[in-house]
């Protein structure tokens, strides 16, 4: 009997073709709806920036073609909404981490990752001179960042790095710690400095950002919940004490010994002295020659001491200082020049004071410096 016109008898296709096809349509779903990096928590979806700053910067562009391109977008931010809180973990508060760097110290990036603190609410801002050292700093830096946001668990992983190089020449050749600390090249190394902690805040400080954690590049130890503890307390800017441990010879075991002489309350000496200067000098702390007589948070630390015991201060350093960002959004910056005497952090302090902020110091809660 014939077959009717225009019927098509389909061949049975084999088991092995039906795999393959199976195989190829699953491959090709997963490359259209997958992603080339690994699935993030619906968390970090939500607190990751598009962009490490916020809007987006591109210039609005008119279409060659016929097509008409959509407006670029404008974006509110509403700074009542940014809470700045003694429990910003519970608040979820984000944390802006920056760092000046002339040299990398692997132990500082392990301190890092050690951090208690949601990955995913802390921003790195660091800042490298244009320097054989600083380039050297920044290949290893850009590593360990590498293998940390590609290749590490992602609880490691932090909202966003931001790295810049200076514009201007460093006025030492040499970051050796002895050719660092010489008094007379402190007024020019510390100049250099204050204008580069002024082009890293003012430069990654984010609408959404509630904290801003300083932490000098050789700051090598931390407790893991500095954020945390420091935030606690409430106050706009907060510094734990700086020390450095070291091979005691004497005692046959290693010791410890204070690092950071410019945390301090101030002195009717300090007073005089600054009487007396020309309009350009500044005091400096620490040296014989130029003996103050101020209260050093250094030396009031004690073995028995309350861990969160508060201290005011007038004076302080950068190791590791906990600030408020309102602070910084009224215009508290780093002077690079003579303010009232005093240059960099210690007139930072003075600034926010002028500005109605109270520095306080914990003199008993330590962090560690690495020892040369």
């Amino acid at each position: 009997m014939a077959r009717p016109m225009g019927s098509v008898r389909l061949k049975k296709a084999s088991p092995v073709t039906l795999a393959v096809g199976t195989a190829l349509c699953i491959f090709i779903l997963y490359f259209l709806l997958g992603s080339s990096t690994p699935d993030f928590s619906a968390s970090r979806k939500a607190s990751a920036a598009a962009h490490p700053l916020s809007p987006p910067t591109s210039p609005f562009r008119r279409s060659t073609g016929g097509g008409k391109l959509k407006p670029p977008p404008v974006t509110h931010y509403n700074l009542n909404n940014v809470t700045i809180t003694p429990k910003p973990l519970e608040n979820r508060e984000n944390i802006l981490l920056l760092t000046p760097m002339a040299r990398f110290y692997p132990a500082y990036w392990d301190n890092l990752l050690r951090l208690q603190y949601p990955h995913e609410l802390i921003t790195l801002g660091f800042i490298l001179p244009k320097t054989k050292e600083g380039n050297e700093a920044t290949k290893e830096l850009q590593k360990r960042i590498a293998k940390t946001q590609k290749y590490g668990p992602e609880r490691d992983r932090f909202k966003s790095i931001i790295i810049l190089r200076e514009d201007i020449d460093p006025p030492l050749v040499s970051q050796d710690e002895g050719e660092r600390h010489k008094m007379q090249n402190q007024k020019i190394r510390r100049a250099a400095m204050a204008k580069a902690r002024n082009s890293l805040v003012f430069s990654t400080l984010g609408p959404d950002t509630s904290w801003i954690l300083w932490l000098d590049a050789d700051v090598i130890e931390t407790p893991p919940t500095i954020i945390q503890d420091l935030a606690s307390h409430d106050q706009a800017v907060i510094a734990p004490n700086c020390f450095q441990r070291f091979w005691n010879a004497d005692k046959k075991e290693m010791d410890e010994r204070p690092y950071d002489f410019n945390n301090w309350q101030d002195s009717d000496t300090a007073g005089d002295l600054a009487k007396k200067m020309d309009p350009d000098d500044i005091l400096l702390e620490g040296y014989a020659e130029m003996a103050t007589f101020r209260t050093l948070m250094a030396y009031l630390s004690k073995e028995d001491g309350r861990l969160h015991e508060e201290v005011p201060l007038d004076g302080v350093g950068g190791a590791a200082l906990l600030v408020k960002a309102d602070v910084h959004r009224d215009g508290a910056m780093f002077p690079s020049f003579a303010f009232y005497h005093l240059i960099e952090t210690e007139g930072f302090a003075k600034m926010a004071k002028r500005l109605g902020w109270q520095p306080f110091g914990l003199p008993n809660y330590k962090v560690y410096h690495y020892n040369e």
